[in-house]
């Protein structure tokens, strides 16, 4: 029997490494579930590669018995992409934080986004910086009293998705820690899009910004301020399934299924980018009767040619039609200057 034969299982992704992480904290499920989703993608270990920036979520490579690379802060996305060029066989994973990504490795990211490598980034959204011990991040609401805002974080927070829309992301999906199944389904539809997919996960730092999400993954609340978006499906929540959004013009509105048809319900379609901009823009729903549900699911994709694709295409043309390169020429290149 072949190795590319051999059936793998989620044990055999589960490296000998002590996982150190602080006990209860949101990455345990996390690594579980992509350990779990591994064999079911049919690629050998071989040929996968998890690289990660500085936090806690980027201990991950430590945890995957695959090729991985704990690379500086906010620049996992910039060794992803030279890789990927380099190896576009390779099935790449970028696993990076809420600070790491959209703080010091921003600029990196809207660029990996807008290339469009095959490669799928997960960013694990706790909304704190974790590592160095509860200060505030990009991603930390107004007002977040940490140990670096002691009276109240006065920064605008970023709005992550609506970050990565308009760098031209060409997949956005959210997730959460604490709903394994729905997770595990999103990690599969990121690895079968040819291009960035762009996955945030709603992770629970139980130490420094404990139940920050809650609302959303608490039995008791969940139903009604969660909103499971498929595609082609209507846009329905509620504690029985009782309430629906419709748009007024472009304004989301949220109505009882008792006075309103479901014919006349929002349909999701994961192709629209001018749905998906309003969609990731439920995050920023004020307090009041029309309060919208935060969504979970596949905003929006998008099919757009792959930078490494392109790439070595046109070297490959160049080599056919100018032949093979000399690097020592390169080097000493054609053009002098005296001083």
């Amino acid at each position: 029997m072949t190795t590319a034969e051999i059936k793998l299982t989620a044990k055999d992704f589960v490296t000998d490494q002590e996982v150190r992480w602080c006990p209860g904290c949101g990455d345990y499920s996390i690594l579980k579930q992509v350990q779990t989703v591994m064999p079911d993608l049919g690629i050998p270990r071989e040929q996968i590669v998890f690289i990660s920036g500085i936090g806690c979520s980027s201990r991950f490579p430590y945890y995957m018995e695959t090729y991985g690379m704990h690379s500086i802060h906010g620049r996992a996305t910039a060794v992803a992409s030279g890789l990927k060029a380099a190896r576009p066989d390779l099935s790449v994973w970028i696993v990076t934080g809420d600070g790491d990504a959209l703080s010091i490795g921003g600029n990196h990211l809207i660029h990996l986004l807008r290339r469009n490598f095959d490669v799928n980034v997960l960013m694990f959204n706790n909304e704190i910086y974790g590592l160095t011990k509860g200060q505030y991040s990009p991603a930390s609401p107004l007002g977040k009293v940490t140990k670096s805002t002691p009276m109240g974080s006065i920064d605008h927070p970023f709005n992550p998705l609506a970050l990565c829309l308009g760098a031209d992301s060409t997949f956005i999906a959210r997730s959460m820690d604490r709903d394994p199944i729905h997770l595990r389904e999103i990690l599969k539809r990121a690895n079968a899009h040819k291009g960035t997919s762009m996955v945030e996960i709603y992770q629970n730092c139980n130490v420094f910004n404990d139940g920050a999400f809650e609302v959303f993954t608490e039995k008791a609340t969940k139903k009604l301020n969660t909103l499971m978006v498929e595609h082609a499906k209507p846009l329905i929540f509620g504690a029985n399934a009782d309430k629906g959004i419709k748009l007024d013009g472009f304004k989301p509105v949220v109505v009882d299924l008792a006075d309103v048809s479901v014919n006349d319900l929002w349909i999701h379609d994961e192709k629209d980018q001018v749905k998906a901009s309003i969609l990731v823009r439920f995050f920023d729903a004020p307090s009041d009767e029309n309060t919208l549900p935060r969504p979970f699911g596949v905003f929006y994709t998008e099919d757009r040619f792959c930078y490494e694709t392109e790439m070595n295409a046109q070297l490959a043309y160049a080599i056919e039609t100018k032949g093979a390169g000399d690097l020592d020429d390169l080097i000493r290149g054609k053009n002098t200057w005296t001083i």
